[in-house]
């Protein structure tokens, strides 16, 4: 296999397929290397997909021409210990109308489609190849090699878009080797089959509106967060531990799903239910700090490869930040083709345009949150206060009830500590 091109995207997910499709749109000959199959086959289902103005733009019919599953109209958190939990859930209406505030998708379906538009747009998908080396002539980037094949394919520029470990950009030197365990986590999820008409009835939810949900204290301890969302016709439950933590505890993910999955509150959710499947995979949860170096001699760095995931407790948002910073590398090659310059110094415009977009920002403006995240009372004496707070808030005695404040501050004493509470606080306002 010998060919050149224009330029070479490196995995055809979020931010590498909307790399391709921008470039390709633009009349540039793209190739698009994935190492499955197809698009997306890695990924075995879903998760929730945050609005994406980039491929708005691309797309004006975006929410009805992608394959999405359920559009977000109830956002809820819930707090929770053994046997009680507090839920608190917003239901907005500027949430039903397009364009919708988030989605529910199976990346499968979702990664092969916007493959399939850069196919359209004129791109070339390579599929079941795995890049093996970067091919260098007198220092600069000529191409690569695919692994189990003879010959290489050529072009002056590459994107790299092939997931959080990235060995394209380790192998171009703007990355390190390894990588801090804080600064990493494992997510696990669950797909639980259920007929459309029962989640609608259980939720509260009519015609495609869809419902999510996180926890937290459902972690037994083990820093980290769960989540779940309603899909058409099934529901995805999962959680997410920091990688340090989960390592320290002896603890396996899936016994802990599992023990969440018989929860209480959690069993109601998926009652009658079936299970279909498990899945695993890792998300760069470093937020602003852990971003490599972004654009090299050549060579450009986007999506979750680039640390693009912004984990702040409230949110957890990456396909939305991969898929923009696809469109503005794509932009950035256009932009460097058009100069004849593919130096470091000629593909500069990414880091601009990343910078002057929601992306850098968001990430800058969270980056304490990562650290605040590390606070082991956040899964453990948090959850209990609230619960206890509340319960107390609610408890029918035949006596005198102390105010509000007094209620709160009890829970306060006894569950976390004044002076943590504030401290916490605190670090709380710095970090958001």
């Amino acid at each position: 296999m010998s060919k050149t091109y224009q330029a070479i995207v490196i995995g055809a997910g979020p931010a590498g397929s909307s790399a391709a499709l921008t470039m390709a749109r633009a009349g540039l000959d793209v190739a698009l290397v994935e190492r499955g199959s197809f698009p997306g086959e890695k990924n075995m289902f879903g998760g929730l997909l945050h609005r994406m103005p980039s491929l708005e733009k691309i797309f004006p019919d975006f929410w009805e021409r992608a394959p999405l599953e359920r559009h977000i109209v109830k956002k809820g958190v819930t707090f929770m210990t053994g046997d009680s939990s507090f839920s608190t859930t917003i239901e907005a209406g500027s949430f039903d109308k397009p364009p919708y505030n988030g989605y529910t998708v199976f990346r499968p379906r979702f990664d092969r489609w916007l493959a399939e538009e850069a196919v359209a747009a004129g791109a070339t998908l390579i599929t079941s190849s795995t890049v093996d080396e970067i091919v260098l002539k007198n220092g600069k980037i000529t191409g690569v090699t695919i692994l189990g094949r003879s010959g290489q394919i050529s072009a002056p520029v590459l994107v790299a878009a092939d997931g959080v470990l990235s060995f394209t950009a380790q192998k171009a030197g703007l990355r390190k080797p390894t990588f801090d365990p804080a600064q990493m986590a494992v997510g696990v999820k669950a797909l639980i089959d259920m007929p459309r008409e029962m989640i609608d009835e259980r939720f509260g939810l009519v015609r495609d509106q869809g419902f999510a949900n996180e926890f937290v204290g459902c972690t037994e301890g083990v820093r980290g967060g769960g989540c779940f969302y309603t899909n058409y016709d099934s529901l995805s439950l999962g959680l997410v531990f920091h990688l340090a933590s989960l390592r320290t505890s002896g603890k396996t993910p899936y016994d802990l799903l599992n023990a969440f999955m018989e929860q209480p509150q959690v069993a109601k959710m998926i009652s009658g239910g079936k299970l279909l499947e498990y899945s695993a995979h890792l998300i760069p949860e470093g937020g602003y700090d852990m971003i490599p170096e972004l654009v090299g001699d050549g060579i450009i760095v986007a999506g979750d490869a680039a640390a693009f995931c912004n984990a702040t407790g409230l949110n957890l948002e990456g396909i939305n930040l991969a898929s923009h910073s696809g469109v503005v590398a794509g932009e950035a090659v256009i932009a460097a083709h058009r100069a004849g310059d593919f130096s470091k110094q000629g593909l500069t415009a990414y880091k601009k345009l990343l910078e002057e977009s929601f992306v850098i920002k968001d990430l800058k403006q969270a980056r304490n949150a990562p650290h605040m995240l590390h606070n082991n009372r956040i899964y453990h004496e948090y959850p209990e206060m609230m619960c206890d707070f509340m319960e107390n808030i609610y408890k029918i005695e035949g006596i005198p009830k102390k105010n509000v404040t007094r209620l709160f501050l009890k829970s306060a004493r006894e569950k976390v500590g004044l002076g943590n509470l504030l401290a916490d606080g605190f670090s709380a306002w710095r970090s958001l």
